[in-house]
């Protein structure tokens, strides 16, 4: 059985740049993930984070995605890059610091290098959609 409970070891990120807190349901073709919004500077201030790094908590959940497909396939975790960001949609302009966000990101297209996500970010009063195209080259870090 594969532990989901170390984010650490399913994206290719380390320290406080690994933003999410935990995943809460995987399958084939969809993550679920959930945070708390942090007040530690990294990527806003002591009250908010601003609502354009939802971008970062979707990729990171994608790389969560890619990590666990990895690991069920006993590969290693890859790097992978953001390579753009379609019809971001946000009903806020920041995350108060304390609310605890769910990321959900479903593959609607993948080949071995390429994929396409439709992704949300969910919480009391906040609704965020995107679509985020990734690159994941063959190399590992």
């Amino acid at each position: 059985m594969i532990d989901y409970t170390d984010i650490a070891e399913l994206i290719p990120h380390s320290g406080r740049m690994v933003l999410l807190d935990r995943i809460i349901d995987v399958d084939e073709h969809t993550l679920t993930a959930e945070l708390t919004v942090r007040d530690d500077g990294l990527l806003g201030d002591d009250k908010s984070v601003p609502a354009y790094v939802g971008i970062e908590y979707m990729a990171q959940a994608i790389a969560a995605y890619a990590g666990v497909q990895a690991k069920q396939a006993g590969e290693p975790i890859k790097i992978g890059f953001l390579l753009g960001t379609r019809r971001y949609i946000s009903n806020v302009g920041s995350f108060a610091v304390g609310t605890q966000l769910t990321i959900q990101v479903k593959n609607i297209i993948q080949d071995d290098k390429l994929g396409v996500f439709d992704c949300k970010i969910v919480a009391t009063g906040i609704e965020i959609n995107a679509t985020l195209t990734v690159y994941q080259p063959s190399i590992a870090p």
